[in-house]
């Protein structure tokens, strides 16, 4: 645990999972939820969440249950301010006084994080997620299946990436998918202020409650 404080003292990039992490809900199950067809949804992204099938089938699955148009995504985003987990905030701008560079990567939606995004003064560069594929008529064709969100492993992807730019990179999550970002990633910290998946307790080098745990040591 001392090793992973101090790699999260000295990183100059910090990744943050979104779904159940900087947010305290799932943001494909509230949109299912805003579409009438929560509960299929949800099921499916506990089965992803849990390890029992892979993202990508989770994310195929819930998409053709879904299939959100353009107008209906704008309705919701509109519709429901981010709903911020506790001391999420004061740990962003605490680390961005820092000068580190705070992302977020996420096998969810950039449409919807992009006001989660804002509320954190968190540039939309610095997204990186999935991306809907629309008809011209703004229908929904499929997902962005080149994002290396969309599969299983994707975190790792985006991490090897952004070593080419960062020295430290620290990824904070509640997922299964967010402890595989470690290596690359120089250090992992699970989360279980939402969610607590017991694999990613029990696996976690360091285990916070809260982010006020991640504020202490900074």
């Amino acid at each position: 645990m001392d090793q992973v404080i101090e790699t999260f003292k000295k990183a100059d990039c910090v990744c943050f999972d979104v779904d159940s992490t900087v947010c305290t809900d799932e943001g494909a199950d509230e949109l299912a939820a805003f579409m009438g067809v929560g509960e299929q949804v949800a099921n499916l992204t506990n089965q992803a969440m849990g390890g029992s099938m892979t993202f990508r089938e989770s994310l195929e699955k819930r998409l053709d249950i879904m299939k959100p148009d353009r107008s209906t995504l704008q309705k919701f985003v509109t519709s429901r301010p981010p709903s911020l987990t506790s001391g999420i905030k004061e740990l962003v701008k605490r680390l961005q006084d820092k000068q580190v560079v705070v992302y977020l990567v996420s096998g969810g939606f950039k449409t919807i994080i992009e006001p989660v995004a804002d509320s954190l003064l968190i540039p939309r560069e610095n997204i990186i997620a999935n991306e809907f594929i629309f008809n011209d008529d703004g229908s929904y064709k499929d997902f962005d299946r080149n994002a290396p969100t969309s599969a299983s492993g994707g975190k790792c992807r985006v991490i090897e990436q952004l070593k080419a730019s960062y020295s430290t990179i620290v990824h904070i999550g509640d997922g299964v998918t967010d402890m595989e970002a470690s290596p690359p990633a120089d250090a992992f910290i699970g989360f279980g202020g939402n969610k607590v998946r017991e694999a990613v307790k029990k696996e976690s080098k360091w285990f916070v409650m809260s982010f006020d745990e991640l504020l202490k040591v900074l």
